[in-house]
């Protein structure tokens, strides 16, 4: 009998975590501007959740074309690692852990946020449909668009954005994290070149499956070169079903998803990556992952699996008590409850989130939500 709970720790590589409950990335954009530079809120902010297990940063721009909403932070300039490195230590006082997610969006980005105007970059010149990106038009003031058309990467270009993930990395070391999530989900950059949908090159990097997976490939080597693999990991959305809300919010559905994400699971395993990330669908009435694809995952990756994605404290023991996965993000559910961990070993009460706040603004509905008060 699996008698692990939430509060079991967790060895991953040579960390161990001291609970199960993970704080997940969540896009906040309160990076100071100009620069998208971390500030004391975003300090503050990590520090209040550091009791988490585990936990990793908002998504963060490896280079300017990255980027494809506005006040996101970066991990690119000296100025950011300064503003990151104040983070990273007032969570390692705290005893916290935290990985630096690593974010490129490729085709999902408007001229408006890319150097010199230019159009975003992608695999192919194809456009991202049913899905905005979010423009500065003043000062604190912005409004949602849709993406532009993107230029295709030459072969060379493409090299050198592993080069430039491989650089953020070294950033993220100097900045003090303690490794590395490579975002391949939400239909941004990496997950552009895996995907059937969006990926028409005629190169090594596109074509086979094994082609389209070649970009991550590549980076993970590259991070790995700093990190070592073990302090790596990846986070996949895989889609089994087309509804727009799908779309919209986690990425591209392939044609095959079992084999497509499967397969990039045996890839991860045979670099000895040192966790699996699974994002899922995260609004109401969505549907769970298939039984199958959990079970196929499990006998494929063999190090920590996280899932996230509208978990609740009985659904997430309910995967680790059948083995499906060992760590577990709360999204919202973390966002309003900085001491969540506390509250769920305890039973108390839970904050409501503030949905008006989730996204830009003041320290309202970022580093306010009230800690238990017995």
């Amino acid at each position: 009998m699996n008698t692990k709970t939430l509060f079991t720790p967790l060895q991953m590589g040579n960390l161990t975590l001291r609970n199960r409950i993970a704080l997940p990335p969540l896009t906040r954009c309160r990076s100071e501007q100009p620069g998208n530079i971390p500030g004391e809120m975003m300090v503050d902010y990590y520090r209040q959740r550091a009791s988490a297990g585990f936990m990793i940063t908002e998504g963060t721009q490896i280079e300017p074309r990255g980027q494809g909403y506005a006040w996101t932070p970066g991990i690119h300039s000296a100025e950011q690692i300064a503003g990151w490195k104040k983070v990273t230590e007032a969570v390692h006082q705290e005893g916290g852990t935290l990985f630096c997610q690593l974010w490129h969006v490729g085709r999902v980005s408007h001229s408006a946020l890319q150097p010199g105007k230019q159009p975003p970059v992608a695999p192919s010149a194809i456009a991202a449909e049913g899905v905005r990106v979010f423009i500065e038009t003043a000062p604190g003031e912005g409004m949602l668009t849709a993406p532009e058309m993107p230029r295709e990467l030459t072969t060379a270009e493409v090299k050198e954005i592993v080069e430039l993930y491989r650089k953020a990395a070294e950033n993220a070391q100097e900045a003090g994290f303690d490794g590395v999530e490579l975002h391949a989900a939400n239909g941004y950059l990496i997950n552009q070149f895996i995907s059937q949908h969006s990926n028409f090159r005629t190169d090594e990097y596109g074509g086979s499956l094994a082609n389209r997976l070649r970009f991550l490939q590549e980076i993970i080597a590259a991070v790995s070169s700093v990190f070592g693999s073990q302090r790596v990991g990846v986070r996949f959305a895989p889609l089994f079903t087309s509804t727009s809300e799908e779309r919209v919010y986690l990425g591209l559905v392939e044609n095959d998803p079992q084999t497509t994400y499967i397969t990039a699971a045996k890839m991860l395993d045979s670099l000895n990556v040192g966790y699996l990330s699974i994002a899922e669908a995260d609004w109401d009435n969505s549907p769970d992952l298939p039984e199958s694809f959990r079970n196929a995952l499990r006998d494929t990756f063999h190090g920590p699996i996280m899932y996230s994605g509208r978990y609740t404290q009985q659904k997430a023991e309910h995967i680790l008590q059948q083995g499906w996965g060992d760590l577990f993000g709360f999204g919202r559910t973390f966002i309003a409850n900085p001491d969540l961990p506390l509250r769920l070993g305890n039973g108390y009460p839970l904050n409501a989130v503030d949905a008006a706040s989730l996204y830009g603004g003041t320290r309202k509905g970022y580093t306010d939500y009230p800690f238990y008060r017995s």
